[in-house]
């Protein structure tokens, strides 16, 4: 720690540092909080000021954030309809008094103490996530806060405080949740994506009833049968949370996560007619995959991951059954050629929902490799060798698409001598 230099200013230590520290947990990132000081103050210790609606500066040397004492007071709906205070006599307490969380409202002063003025070393022995003060419910951002949180700490064994579950509720019920703006919803739920548990964020929001509003395709998902043969859990929302939860396991990428939870979201829209089928869901789920992302501004590659993922993880599920030319066509409608790292994606996205069934968790998933051998064999075909033969012009990329084709064939023969 870094004091400044002066008599009547202190400096703490706040939030998740000071909660992961009694985790056991390694801290990533220090916040501190500076009472008794002024901006002025802070400039002339060279600090350099960042914040834009409240006074945050960069300290000179460790670039680390150093926000002065504040309170807030609600003024508008909506995550900026907030009006800030601050000034050198604002306490520690009334700062803390402003956080979301109690397990975030604890400090640490210069000799390592800890101060707790509202529970929150208590509710981290009970592995309890509960709001501060009723202020909770002024900013609906801290319900995806406390969802995401749920998705990080769900493996210590960490639930929601029944009143403040009850507080989430209140607030959707009472629209606040309309006014959160699409940069902060896609910012919490890609972090959450992130988590260890991310399924548990998706759990959340339904259970405050946040999801209905944020992912209505997400929500409806719930309560949809599928056909038990293939899914023995039925439930198309419980196979998507299944689902993203295989896909947390084999990869740590938000991307492929993403594509995962959306996957399925054609099965929404099935005609109840045709349940428990659902014919054609693939191509009904790319238009949803499309309107979300595009509604929370999600970037080029996810958006591109999940709507390849929504299109084609049927065919990909089938390709152990599929002609060579027809693997060939699969090959480059995924962009295979072009785009191997996000193909490798894409398989690890349909193996995720292969494996994101009741008992089928641990089944393995051969048409990931299979494709991987299909691929690195066309690879292998030289075009110098092709355009050395006379071949010109759009002649070019008709044999190699005819050379694509043997060499998948040969290599598809040797798989089923080998494996079947």
């Amino acid at each position: 720690m870094t004091n400044i230099k002066s008599d009547n200013i202190n400096t703490y230590l706040v939030g998740g540092a000071v909660r992961d520290k009694l985790l056991g947990l390694a801290i990533k990132d220090r916040d501190w909080v500076v009472t008794g000081a002024s901006p002025e103050q802070m400039l002339e210790q060279n600090f350099r000021a960042v914040g834009k609606d409240f006074p945050v500066f960069l300290h000179p040397e460790t670039h680390e954030e150093y926000a002065l004492a504040r309170t807030e007071r609600k003024t508008a709906a909506g995550y900026h309809g907030f009006q800030f205070h601050t000034a050198p006599d604002v306490t520690l307490k009334e700062d803390l008094l402003r956080r979301d969380l109690t397990i975030n409202a604890l400090a640490e002063d210069s000799n390592g103490q800890i101060i707790d003025y509202y529970g929150g070393k208590k509710d981290l022995e009970q592995r309890l996530l509960r709001h501060v003060s009723p202020a909770f419910s002024e900013d609906p951002v801290r319900i995806l806060r406390v969802a995401r949180f749920a998705a990080r700490f769900a493996p210590f064994g960490f639930t929601i405080a029944t009143e403040t579950m009850q507080l989430m509720r209140d607030m959707v019920n009472n629209g606040e949740v309309n006014a959160l703006v699409a940069e902060r919803v896609w910012q919490e739920t890609s972090r959450a994506l992130s988590e260890k548990t991310p399924s548990r964020y998706i759990g959340i929001l339904r259970e405050c009833g946040a999801l209905k509003v944020l992912f209505p395709e997400i929500d409806c998902l719930f309560g949809v049968p599928q056909v038990e043969k293939y899914h023995p859990e039925i439930d198309t929302g419980i196979h998507t949370l299944m689902t993203l939860e295989q896909a947390a396991v084999l990869s740590d990428e938000g991307c492929v996560r993403l594509a995962a939870l959306l996957h399925d979201l054609g099965k929404g829209t099935t005609p109840e007619d045709e349940l428990p089928q659902h014919i054609a869901h693939e191509e009904r789920g790319v238009p949803l995959v499309k309107a979300l992302c595009e509604r929370y501004r999600v970037p080029n590659h996810d958006r591109q991951l999940a709507e390849i993922s929504a299109r084609q993880h049927l065919r990909i599920h089938r390709s152990l059954e599929l002609r060579p030319n027809t693997l060939v066509k699969l090959l480059e409608k995924v962009d295979a050629f072009r785009r191997p790292e996000r193909f490798e994606q894409l398989l690890i996205v349909c193996q995720a929902d292969a494996q994101g069934r009741t008992g089928l968790e641990n089944k393995p998933y051969p048409q990931a490799d299979f494709l991987r051998t299909m691929l690195r064999s066309c690879q292998q075909i030289e075009v110098q060798s092709i355009v050395q033969q006379g071949f010109k012009g759009t002649q070019i990329r008709e044999e190699i698409y005819r050379a694509r084709i043997r060499a998948v064939k040969n290599q598809k023969q040797q798989w089923e001598a080998q494996y079947i």
